[in-house]
């Protein structure tokens, strides 16, 4: 069961992480960052259960550590957290800071509609 258990969650990470097809959330965060320990705590328990959480699953990147050969970013993150939505692993678009609650659902929302618009 353990084995079973573990091939399935390899397959998932492959399946969504960057280096696989479809969204995927990158946060750049920082050991001591206050406002990454206030998204963990309002936002990052329940993620994944939502509906953003599931068509552009958390990838967790320290803002120094290099990024993964097959992502490409408009710019580098300067400022933790920075939230990143990629597509194919290309940049849509960014979230720099945490707004609070109340704005960071409706912001992710309109990139997830700009990686969905068809002229894009």
């Amino acid at each position: 069961m353990t084995r079973l258990l573990a091939a399935l969650a390899l397959l998932c990470a492959a399946a969504t992480g960057p280096a696989g097809a479809g969204m995927a959330l990158l946060m750049f965060e920082a050991p001591g960052c206050s406002w990454c320990a206030r998204w963990n705590e309002e936002i990052g328990g329940s993620y994944a259960r939502t509906e953003a959480g599931r068509r552009a699953p958390l990838e967790r990147l320290r803002i120094s550590a290099a990024l993964p050969e097959d992502v490409t970013l408009s710019s580098r993150a300067r400022y933790t957290p920075t939230f990143v939505l990629i597509e194919d692993g290309r940049e849509v678009g960014r979230i720099e800071g945490y707004p609070g609650a109340d704005f960071f659902y409706p912001m992710l929302e309109r990139l997830i509609a700009r990686a969905d618009a068809p002229e894009r």
